[in-house]
């Protein structure tokens, strides 16, 4: 005769959401939020640029696709990534390796990149100067 065997339950925790603020800021407030954060006051996870100009020039709409693309994705290498943008390796290259430099992709030892967040916050106001 079997014997049952009753295994426990094992609830997992909902998966975090992490989102990343885009955005255009002084570096004052980029220094005062740093400040805070190192008092342990939580800030959530900033990509800032020092103009609107700089975020447009970076994040051109190629850059946002595959922004898109890698969104909750995981890592994934350039393989993967010029499928996604339906585009040629080159090119994907290139625009993964400027949204290497600055910061807004983590490389891995395995050759994959990584956009560590679930959803994109965009923030910032447009003004005369």
């Amino acid at each position: 005769m079997k014997t049952l065997v009753k295994l426990p339950v094992v609830v997992l925790p909902e998966p975090v959401m992490s989102t990343v603020t885009l955005g255009v800021d002084t570096s004052e407030t980029v220094s005062n939020r740093f400040v805070a954060a190192m008092k342990g006051e939580p800030q959530g996870a900033y990509i800032t640029f020092a103009s609107a100009d700089l975020l447009f020039r970076t994040l051109t709409p190629r850059r946002w696709n595959i922004l898109r693309s890698m969104t909750g994705a995981g890592p994934l290498s350039i393989a993967e990534l010029t499928r996604h943008a339906r585009s040629n390796a080159r090119t994907v290259r290139r625009d993964v390796e400027a949204l290497l430099d600055v910061g807004v992709l983590e490389r891995h030892a395995d050759g994959t990149v990584l956009f560590p967040y679930d959803a994109v916050h965009v923030d910032f106001v447009l003004g005369s100067n």
